[in-house]
């Protein structure tokens, strides 16, 4: 079946926004079957073709606010996933981790605790596939 306009523009910008070979492994493996591949799909168009594609802020920028916006709502694994974005797009371990610092203040140590522990985890990850 031939995909939409917005899910081919959707597609792009996750593969410039993820990496092209962490958006081939998630295809690979996370993305598998009637249900996720239905998730993809809508999450490809709505997500990425809509929000990460529209002008106004690049998509660094909107990196660290899905980041932001991980760690305040506590979505742990998503957070693991958008640090992944966020250092494919160019923010540094040391931006991110003062990033998290930063949002201590505001929203408690014990949520930057868990965030802290993730972001080691996925740095360290990220080190070793470089």
């Amino acid at each position: 079946m031939k995909k939409s306009e917005l899910f081919e523009k959707g597609a792009a910008t996750r593969r410039d926004v993820m990496g092209p070979d962490i958006a081939k492994k998630m295809d690979e493996t996370v993305y598998t079957g009637p249900v996720m591949e239905t998730f993809a799909e809508f999450a490809t168009e709505a997500v990425f073709g809509l929000l990460w594609s529209r002008p106004g802020l690049d998509h660094k920028t909107r990196a660290i606010v899905t980041v932001t916006s991980d760690v305040c709502n506590q979505c742990w694994p998503e957070l693991e996933i958008h640090l992944r974005f966020a250092l494919n797009l160019g923010w540094t371990e040391e931006e991110l981790t003062e990033t998290l610092l930063h949002l201590g203040g505001y929203i408690g140590v014990p949520v930057i605790r868990e965030a802290m522990l993730i972001a080691d985890r996925v740095f360290a990850e990220a080190e070793r596939i470089e």
